[in-house]
């Protein structure tokens, strides 16, 4: 359901102006998905649409590959081949990937929008994540262990 709704908000923001995200679920609602605005936010995010500029002034949604923004990695998909270790501390989480592969991880977190998370720090091997609290640490480190597959 997911993957045929991505690509009607795809193929929506492609063929006409879209200029909002209720204009957007109205559009959604004609091809036959009714989605709440938390979910078209999220589904805007994963799929890495941006607002840019419309020759009138104003700005409607695109994709990725037309507005120039890279496109953001699935943190579900990307987990379980990248997460070696995680350990926390405080509010901190230090997770460890193979070489070269914390920039993906660290953009793939970011993108996943926790309210937990405030941000990251990667290297090349390790990214430094940054929650809200020990409790929030806690947290991430439960879901970041179920998705990865790692024994919690």
């Amino acid at each position: 359901m997911k993957t045929q709704r991505h690509a009607a908000i795809l193929k929506i923001v492609r063929r006409e102006t879209v200029a909002s995200q209720e204009q957007l679920r109205e559009r959604l609602k004609t091809e036959g998905f009714d989605v709440t605005q938390a979910t078209l936010s999220r589904d805007i995010r994963e799929l890495g649409l941006a607002k840019v500029a419309s020759p009138d002034g104003g700005s409607h949604y695109a994709p990725a590959s037309e507005s120039g923004a890279a496109i953001r990695p699935h943190l579900e998909q990307l987990l379980p081949a990248t997460l070696v270790s995680l350990e926390g501390v405080g509010a901190l989480l230090v997770l460890k990937t193979p070489a070269g592969g914390a920039q993906a991880l660290g953009l793939a977190l970011d993108g996943a929008g926790w309210d937990e998370i405030i941000g990251t720090i990667a290297g090349d091997d390790t990214v430094l994540v940054i929650t809200r609290s020990e409790r929030a640490c806690r947290a991430v480190m439960v879901r970041l262990k179920e998705l990865a597959g790692l024994k919690a």
